[in-house]
């Protein structure tokens, strides 16, 4: 579409560009002169962009679709011998969704609701444990290296190593805790034979396994914040709780957020320990909405349909999760 200017006297009408060809015609304008602007950058992106894409782009295109279908360990094309079976699972659009969200399958929404339990407890502890003992590392104290090295040790030892050497900490019969019980004269507890003591004690290790992350990234946003802040504010007769609440949570601001977030999406996510741990038991009681996703694909009748719509749906659950952090964040003044 495009519209006639008024021609000067004696000229030729000219055209101009309107909101359809015209606005076009501008854009691939734009985008030729950013490209032969930025062509040399984009050279150089090029091959990670494309393996990026690959990595990523194709596993979720095949989750998406297997979303979308009712295959099964059944139903998939296999080979069995000199024989190739061909797929013989169909389309079925959103039932696998429908039949998650309504329960039908997988009791998605207790699922959930002790996932998000799980999420809120064990990131409250990270951050909260992490900040004290990035405090304590801060204040000058001799052998302070030694202590920052102990204290990442617990995230350096493979998940694996510290979910099987808590497992047996926890053991009813020969761990540690019940031998200390019972050297007081108090009964034995069944830590992951309950499932209220089964839930405490996956939150334990992965308190244990998260909080030096935690440390660490706080204690490197300590030493951010400028000390002639709390110079002034002693000078000012600040108490040592007002400059904590007025000069070293904000300057944390900037580190707290991306951290927190990360570990929100790794405490959803995480596998080891449940798995390792208590194997999701006693029964289901401490099954994540991961954990038992990989139980719907790899375990029992695999269901492939069902488990890819279930990981989708744990995907839009992190999504919504991180714009909304991340709107709030920039509402409060954040510039991450």
């Amino acid at each position: 579409m495009a519209t006639t200017l008024s021609p000067a006297p004696g000229a030729p009408p000219r055209l101009r560009p309107g909101r359809g060809g015209g606005g076009a015609r501008a854009a691939a304008g734009r985008l030729r002169r950013a490209a032969s602007r930025h062509f040399y950058a984009w050279l150089l992106v090029a091959p990670v962009a494309a393996v990026t894409a690959v990595l990523i782009g194709v596993p979720f295109a095949r989750g998406l679709y297997l979303s979308l279908t009712d295959a099964t360990e059944a139903t998939v094309g296999r080979t069995v011998g000199a024989d190739e079976i061909p797929a013989a699972y169909d389309v079925v659009g959103a039932g696998n969704y429908l039949a998650i969200l309504s329960g039908e399958v997988g009791e998605f929404w207790p699922r959930l609701a002790w996932t998000v339990v799980w999420t809120v407890v064990c990131v409250a502890c990270h951050y909260g444990l992490g900040l004290g003992l990035a405090l304590l590392l801060q204040r000058p104290v001799r052998g302070r290296a030694a202590y920052r090295v102990a204290m990442v040790l617990p995230w350096a030892v493979p998940p694996f190593v510290t979910a099987f050497t808590w497992r047996f900490l926890f053991n009813q019969d020969y761990g540690v805790f019940n031998a200390a019980l019972g050297a007081v004269g108090l009964p034995a507890v069944p830590w992951l034979n309950d499932p209220f003591t089964a839930k405490v004690a996956v939150i334990v290790v992965n308190v244990w396994m998260g909080v030096p992350f935690m440390m660490l990234a706080l204690l490197g946003g300590l030493q951010s914040i400028p000390r002639e802040h709390y110079e002034a504010a002693r000078v000012d007769g600040a108490s040592a709780w007002q400059r904590f609440v007025h000069i070293t949570l904000p300057g944390l601001r900037p580190v707290s957020a991306p951290v927190v977030l990360l570990g929100t999406i790794w405490t959803f996510n995480q596998f080891p320990v449940i798995y390792l741990v208590t194997g999701g038991g006693p029964g289901d009681s401490t099954e994540l909405l991961v954990t038992y996703a990989y139980r719907m694909a790899f375990s029992g009748i695999r269901d492939y349909g069902g488990s890819a719509a279930y990981g989708m749906l744990i995907l839009v659950l992190l999504a919504a999760m991180a714009l909304v952090y991340q709107r709030a964040f920039r509402r409060g003044g954040g510039a991450w």
